[in-house]
């Protein structure tokens, strides 16, 4: 599930990334660099790729995005192994290097990666190959370790040591409105990881879903799969633009949390739509999580926080969020 699932002239519509993330191990710094073909329904010969890279930098308030876009035959996805290339930029197993120049900025990398986590599926595998959800995601490498440069706007950010994730998601549509959350590590627990959305989708006219939201959270060499379409109806999740609080149980465990981010820490994004239209995507890579963990066995709560290093995206058709798009 980790190679493209994307065949050229398909006529359904179609879009599909392979994005790396990465954030420094003390300071509010991260980077976001996104492989991506978009094909729109019913126009194969329109199909092009996407490259996305962002810098984001909490210490000076400035963050860097650059995109290009290039016709899909200068690009190549591979879909029997993985690896994808867009013009000149290439991603390959434990290695991506490239440059991407936009309005907003310039940002090549020459990084390489490593990890042993097992890949992590946010959905129940069966619903992978199903026609529900319409967008699919998993984490090929969860807590990968990141090394090499950025050069950002012409100056050398020095990468050693940050920690993040390789991920792949793809669908025939983006869900319609949705809160995607991913920490890579918390203050104290560089071991644990949390994948989670909560979102809805319009089954026809202006009729929604009910939120769903579906959680997934590695901690002390164990994994809380809160991930059944059942327990993704019961649990509760409520956003708005900076703001997402959640919570989810099964027999063993109950957690509940929290992100958070400033809306300087955003970078406001156009997501293009198989099906026609474009979403707004309010990004960051360096928001707050708190999260409390009970085991309902002993009683025992833990309380974890990631400061300044929590994945945060809000996914909307609404215009009035007042954060600028910048690509």
């Amino acid at each position: 599930m980790n190679w493209t699932q994307y065949r050229p002239g398909q006529r359904a519509g179609h879009y599909e990334s392979f994005y790396q993330r990465g954030n420094h191990p003390t300071e509010p710094r991260a980077f976001w660099i996104r492989y991506t073909v978009f094909s729109p329904e019913g126009m194969p010969e329109s199909a092009i790729g996407e490259l996305w890279a962002v810098h984001f930098d909490g210490t000076t308030g400035r963050h860097v995005v650059a995109k290009e876009e290039h016709p899909i035959a200068d690009c190549h996805f591979s879909p029997d192994s993985f690896g994808a290339r867009i013009d000149g930029s290439v991603l390959e197993p434990g290695a991506l290097r490239g440059e991407a120049r936009g309005t907003d900025g310039r940002i090549g990398w020459d990084l390489t990666y490593k990890g042993s986590e097992p890949p992590l599926l946010l959905l129940p595998p069966r619903m992978y190959t199903g026609g529900f959800p319409k967008a699919k995601s998993l984490v090929g490498l969860p807590l990968a370790t990141y090394s090499g440069t950025l050069t950002v706007d012409g100056e050398t950010v020095d990468i050693d040591g940050w920690t993040g994730s390789q991920n792949h998601n793809w669908g025939s549509r983006h869900t319609d409105h949705y809160a995607f959350g991913q920490v890579a590590g918390f203050d104290g627990e560089p071991d644990t990881f949390l994948e989670i959305v909560t979102g809805r989708t319009r089954v026809a006219g202006p009729v929604m879903t009910p939120k769903v939201t579906f959680l997934v959270l590695r901690h002390h060499d164990r994994e809380y799969q809160l991930s059944s379409l059942g327990r993704a109806l019961r649990a509760k999740g409520d956003f708005g633009y900076f703001y997402w609080d959640f919570a989810s149980s099964d027999e063993a465990v109950a957690i509940r949390g929290r992100f958070t981010a400033a809306p300087a820490d955003f970078v406001g994004l156009n997501y293009y739509n198989p099906p026609g239209g474009i979403k707004h995507c309010l990004n960051t890579k360096i928001g707050r999580c708190d999260l409390q963990i009970t085991n309902k066995a002993t009683g025992r709560v833990e309380r974890l926080t990631a400061s300044d290093r929590a994945l945060m995206e809000i996914l909307t058709d609404d215009r009035d969020h007042g954060v600028p798009i910048r690509a």
